[in-house]
């Protein structure tokens, strides 16, 4: 069964524009990537959790930053994808405010260099940043690009 994950994409409306809130992966193997290495936040989630209170908790985790809390109408539904690795993706966006100066993630363990057997600690992102749908498109990574599309199409026809 491949992995599944879920996230939640945060807009904004300014200067007549839809910005995105995107972050990106921390750690030594996405240092110096940029283009196409961003993401919405989101993570893992297990039988016994619905896909989106596992969305709304890895925001959390993630950027240190809320989403709006017990309304679940304010999430819009932008489906799945399948990203290249097979792992398949759940997403919502909801309209919110950030000051990404502010992020703050929960770190993580991971093995670098692989099978090196040394153990490093890292944030899972290491910043956040607001980019225009049409930016968002280049640095998001390209099996998650799709939401931004729909996310678009969604906010076009309201």
């Amino acid at each position: 069964m491949p992995k599944r994950s879920a996230g939640l994409l945060m807009f904004r409306k300014r200067a007549g524009q839809i910005e995105v809130f995107l972050v990106h992966p921390g750690g030594p193997f996405w240092a110096k990537k940029d283009l196409g290495a961003w993401t919405l936040p989101k993570g893992e989630y297990s039988d016994d959790e619905s896909p989106l209170e596992a969305a709304i908790r890895e925001f959390l985790e993630e950027t240190g930053f809320h989403a709006p809390p017990s309304d679940l109408t304010k999430f819009i539904d932008l489906g799945t994808v399948k990203q290249a690795g097979g792992k398949i993706v759940s997403a919502w966006a909801f309209e919110g405010d950030c000051d990404p100066a502010m992020l703050v993630s929960n770190l993580c363990t991971i093995e670098w260099p692989p099978r090196s057997g040394r153990r490093l600690e890292i944030p899972e992102a290491d910043r956040g940043e607001w980019f225009p749908l049409s930016e968002a498109k280049e640095r998001i990574l390209q099996g998650q690009a799709a939401f931004l599309d729909r996310l678009n199409e969604i906010l076009l026809s309201q």
